[in-house]
């Protein structure tokens, strides 16, 4: 009875996917989600302004203190309910172990976002297969080392009135889900915000007004599960990541003393270059320097970057470090990436599994001071 109930159910999502399918892509096309670049710039900085004026309203703004404070950052597990749509699942034991090595080491953790797969599922269901993962979140609680910033695919954090009773019921404290958070950090040549936030804003369909953002919570997000529609997220187009880049990136070139940090997109970025971009940095490096071996070794990393970004911009060797992407918990071979600020340096780091064993492996890294001298122009790039 059960199977005969599951195969009606399957023909009638058919029929539905074959009759709404396209009218619904129009209307997608006709009043795009996709952002604009006014309208992204605008939502970051009154998100910006409200955290920096209004402390807790929007998010909070932290003292942070790069020589004693440390801070790992992660975006977009997407946890959802251990079925084959379920992107995280292959990352659960990088991602539990990442927590645990930053746990004993009293590591805050600040989460940008789209933590839980919620355009897919039913919260019930995701906080049912996660609770191991929800218990190693719960240590970074109970020390009040945990902020939650939430994305478009987990809205309803920040949208719906129960969401702080269900968050109270799953961390066992009572916690809330910010637009964004600023960390801001003295250093010898000033002080630096790291405004953290998913990257999400200026689009209209999750950062617009409360009729929208209540539409996609309850309509959109559960309408494009039953039909399977995929509309161009920065997380699975190529050219809306390089859109999505580009915007946060001016954005942030044109503020004074401030790093943005956001996920979104799933694909890396650090002192505003993707890794692509620091590969064709580091082959004219090599050729100054005539080292043939490491010229080789790069000329054969390209290629196969080239598969995970397609673009260049035009003005990567000028670029200043002012953004950087935290990436995801979701990649399709179990590896997680994330950004460390610790010990004066921040880097971006990724765990994977070598021998078995979830291993943590520094892929980049500058130090705070360097930073900020090429933020304020102290001295060239």
């Amino acid at each position: 009875m059960r199977k005969l109930f599951l195969a009606i159910l399957e023909i009638i999502r058919v029929i539905l996917q074959f009759l709404l399918k396209k009218p619904v892509l129009w209307f997608v096309d006709r009043f795009s989600s996709a952002p604009r670049e006014e309208n992204v710039h605008e939502a970051l900085t009154e998100l910006y302004r409200s955290i920096i004026t209004e402390p807790g309203k929007k998010g909070p703004l932290i003292a942070f203190r790069p020589d004693e404070d440390k801070v790992i950052i992660l975006s977009d597990l997407h946890k959802g309910t251990r079925d084959g749509a379920d992107d995280f699942a292959i990352c659960e034991d990088n991602y539990l172990a990442a927590l645990d090595h930053y746990s004993k080491r009293n590591f805050y953790y600040l989460n940008l976002g789209d933590s839980e797969e919620l355009w897919e599922n039913i919260l019930a269901n995701v906080i049912r297969y996660n609770k191991e993962v929800f218990e190693k979140e719960k240590e970074f609680v109970r020390r009040k080392a945990f902020v939650k910033l939430f994305g478009n695919h987990d809205l309803y954090w920040g949208n719906d009135p129960l969401a702080p009773s269900f968050l109270k019921a799953i961390y066992d404290a009572p916690i809330r889900a910010h637009a964004g958070a600023v960390l801001r950090a003295e250093l010898p040549y000033g002080h630096i915000d790291f405004f953290c936030t998913h990257g999400h804003q200026g689009d209209a369909q999750s950062d617009g007004n409360a009729f929208s953002k209540w539409f996609v919570s309850y309509i959109w997000g559960p309408l494009q599960a039953l039909l399977e529609i995929n509309t161009n997220s920065p997380a699975t187009s190529s050219s809306m990541k390089t859109l999505h880049n580009r915007y946060m990136y001016d954005w942030s070139a044109a503020q004074q003393n401030l790093v943005l940090i956001t996920g979104h997109t799933h694909q890396p970025v650090f002192n505003s270059l993707t890794h692509l971009e620091r590969l064709y940095l580091q082959l004219e490096e090599a050729r100054k320097k005539g080292d043939e071996e490491q010229i080789e070794k790069i000329k054969a990393e390209i290629p196969r970057r080239k598969r995970e970004y397609d673009h260049v911009s035009f003005q990567f060797e000028k670029m200043i470090p002012s953004y950087f992407n935290a990436g995801c918990c979701c990649f399709d071979d179990g590896t997680i990436t994330g950004l460390e600020i610790a010990e004066g340096y921040i880097r971006l780091v990724k765990w994977a599994k070598l021998d078995g064993k979830p291993t943590r492996i520094v892929a980049e890294e500058t130090h705070l001071v360097e930073l900020s001298k090429r933020l304020t122009g102290t001295y060239p790039a």
